[in-house]
């Protein structure tokens, strides 16, 4: 992964939230970003195999009736469910936060000062992740 950029998938319905996102991933590394208002133009580019997708819980401010951040991850997990989903959101409820780990995100982030250090974290821990598991495997092949 040293010399491979990283590619993340940006979904978020407030387009200067998801504008100031971008900029700041594009700041601090050199990822490649694809931004997204609606989770139904993330799954239509789905095939382009994200890293890593930060995903909006509430995704209906623009577009009516369109799907929201749970039925978003679902999707994202009938189609891969090796992509690593990080929810985000201005909701502050353990609730929201179950309902997001119950469906199978990686995290969930509350959207505040914090949250984009948070999310360079989790991203950080999802290759560390993904490497012990190839480590894992590696080392339960060779024996």
């Amino acid at each position: 992964m040293k010399d491979q950029k990283i590619k993340i998938f940006l979904v978020d319905d407030d387009k200067v939230y998801l504008k100031s996102l971008e900029i700041e991933f594009l700041q601090h590394a050199d990822f490649i970003i694809e931004t997204f208002t609606t989770g139904e133009d993330c799954l239509k580019s789905i095939e382009n195999t994200p890293d890593v997708i930060i995903l909006d819980y509430n995704l209906d401010g623009i577009v009516k009736n369109a799907m929201n951040g749970i039925e978003t991850l679902d999707k994202i997990r009938a189609i891969n469910p090796g992509i690593p989903v990080i929810m985000l959101s201005s909701q502050d409820k353990i609730e929201v936060a179950v309902d997001c780990m119950h469906h199978k995100a990686f995290d969930y982030v509350v959207k505040s000062e914090t949250a984009f250090v948070r999310l360079q974290k989790n991203i950080t821990n999802i290759f560390k992740y993904k490497k012990m598991e190839k480590e894992l495997i590696w080392y339960m092949n060779r024996m």
